[in-house]
């Protein structure tokens, strides 16, 4: 039977000389493989059809195979993830599992131990096969199991809890399965809302709340003391909202949790909104700004001193963008430090502070020491009255770049949101450089999503501004296994980017509204966040349905 990389260099993948250089460097051809890999030279998909041919297999692409899930059933979940296999299918009377090394003859033997049935197996690529694990194999169904074990254990819950971190207790299996499926669901949010006979669970997924499985009523208090525990808040006290902190494992990477408790009728709600920035981009390229919006914002940032907004309401995206534009001008060079409430992601070369209210440290008086500790660069999570508004316009007046988030709808309206809070019109047009409004808008499923078509008169009754003759394509929302049918994966901004002209400043110091502002920068070039919605309907990355239900 031909080699892998015999086979390889069959199919015209590696160059001949390949195989006198394999031989010569190592006898074992799993690790002349993982070169290849490292190098660059062939694909992952590429081994894994070598390796199903070597091996005398069929390869099958799992993002495509219609997975059987009667099938994935048939195997306990812990051994296809103990072994990194799926079953997919019966054929022929054997059941198909898909594996990305053919000669692991112990997960063979593993499966066929649990069945009355052969095994037939076939190859998948590694990548693809880690990703349908965890799309099929959730952990709904062992959750359902632990859930009918804590309702008979009541009374034991909350003594389990307080003897110790023991993965084998059940309400600790129960909130690691919770935090887990979250995560693994790419969830930003879980929330655990106790009522009158159960307790709901829903978690928010690209910006949308889904309802799980609810548990009974007799484990709330185990689960809501457990979440205390990990977050190091007082277990005791129910009576008054709480805030936490907490760190879990997840996949060999470390994820922190935001918690936050708060009474309600029924109990303690709890919110924790998990702070994975292990695959976020630190590229202002990667915003998906328009090119104009992008010249415009980077001209702002590029300048030592002056301020620049980020509105829009909470969960739209406004700390990522100010995090991404502080990784972009953050130099050792220059002393960067920022004062948050809380500090959501932890950056390197960063002086990042919390804001503690009960020691007396609140945004202002933070921002006053700050001032003193020789800074370039100054990050303010949030303008929330006048003091801390005052402080900030001063410093970015006195050779400080100053960033920080306000919430308004649009962007003009950050103009006379800050001389509502009192500070004077000729500083707020003197110091503001750029004002940039963003919504998040589900991102349409790459795989699944198909063109439509609206016609002119439609879309000019829904306030897009279109040209008669204009024939634009856009895509529609379908539904695939990859974006669990929902026609959306993931996120993207719409932005709304305004630079403040001598014009508009000049309508700054003389109290023009929000409405004559916005007039005045549209006719500078300023699109929207409806328009911005448009163009990137137009280039297919999100739906006219989604702008919107986001963009009033």
């Amino acid at each position: 039977m031909a080699s892998m990389t015999e086979i390889l260099i069959l199919h015209g993948l590696l160059p001949m000389e390949y195989l006198d250089k394999v031989s010569r460097r190592s006898s074992d051809e799993e690790a002349s493989i993982r070169e290849l890999l490292s190098q660059g030279v062939v694909t992952d998909s590429q081994v894994a059809r070598a390796r199903a041919q070597s091996a005398g297999m069929d390869f099958v692409e799992l993002i495509d195979y219609p997975v059987d899930r009667a099938a994935v059933t048939m195997v306990p979940a812990a051994v296809c993830r103990r072994h990194g296999v799926l079953p997919i299918g019966v054929r022929d009377g054997g059941l198909l599992l898909a594996m990305s090394d053919p000669g692991d003859v112990f997960a063979i033997d593993d499966v066929r131990a649990g069945l009355r049935m052969g095994v037939d197996p076939v190859v998948a690529e590694k990548g693809d096969l880690l990703a349908a694990i965890d799309r099929y194999l959730r952990a709904d169904d062992e959750l359902n199991d632990l859930t009918s074990t804590l309702e008979e254990k009541a009374a034991e819950v909350t003594a389990d809890i307080t003897d110790g971190p023991d993965d084998d207790v059940p309400i600790v299996r129960f909130v690691n399965l919770l935090v887990s499926q979250a995560i693994t669901d790419h969830a930003s949010d879980i929330h655990i809302e106790p009522s009158e006979t159960d307790v709901r669970i829903r978690y928010r997924i690209d910006g949308v709340l889904h309802e799980m499985q609810p548990a009974p009523k007799a484990i709330q208090n185990g689960v809501i003391s457990r979440l205390k525990i990990m977050s190091e808040i007082d277990i005791a006290e129910r009576r008054k909202p709480q805030d936490g902190r907490m760190s879990v494992r997840h996949g060999g990477r470390q994820i922190d949790l935001r918690v936050a408790t708060l009474p309600t009728v029924w109990g303690e709600k709890v919110v924790m909104r998990i702070l994975d920035n292990s695959n976020t981009s630190m590229s202002l390229r990667d915003l998906n700004l328009l090119e104009r919006n992008f010249d415009v914002y980077a001209e702002s940032y590029s300048k030592p001193y002056g301020m620049i907004l980020v509105t829009g309401p909470t969960g739209s995206g406004k700390s990522t963008t100010l995090y991404t534009t502080l990784n972009a001008v953050a130099r050792p060079e220059i002393n960067v430090i920022t004062v948050e409430d809380p500090v959501e992601y932890r950056m390197r070369g960063i002086n990042q502070v919390q804001v503690n209210p009960k020691a007396g440290l609140t945004f202002a008086s933070a921002l006053r020491s700050i001032l003193r500790s020789d800074p370039d660069v100054v990050l303010l999570g949030e303008i929330r009255d006048h003091e801390t508004a005052q402080i900030a316009i001063e410093a970015s007046l006195t050779g400080h770049l100053v960033l920080s988030t306000l919430h308004t709808n649009d962007a003009p309206s950050a103009v006379t949101r800050l001389t509502e809070m009192g500070i004077e019109p000729f500083l707020v047009g003197s110091a503001i450089d750029c004002v940039v409004a963003q919504r998040l808008a589900r991102r349409l499923c790459d795989r699944c999503k198909q063109p439509t078509a609206y016609s002119p008169l439609q879309l000019a009754h829904l306030k897009f501004d279109v040209r008669s003759d204009e024939q634009p394509t856009v895509f529609q929302p379908v539904g695939c296994q990859q974006c669990s049918n929902t026609g959306y994966r993931g996120r993207i901004a719409l932005h709304e980017v305004m630079s403040v002209s001598e014009e508009i400043e000049r309508l700054a110091v003389s109290r023009a509204s929000s409405a004559e502002i916005g007039r005045v920068a549209r006719e500078q070039g300023m699109l929207t966040l409806r328009q911005d919605g448009w163009e990137k309907a137009k280039l297919g990355l999100t739906s006219v349905e989604e702008i919107l239900r986001v963009v009033a």
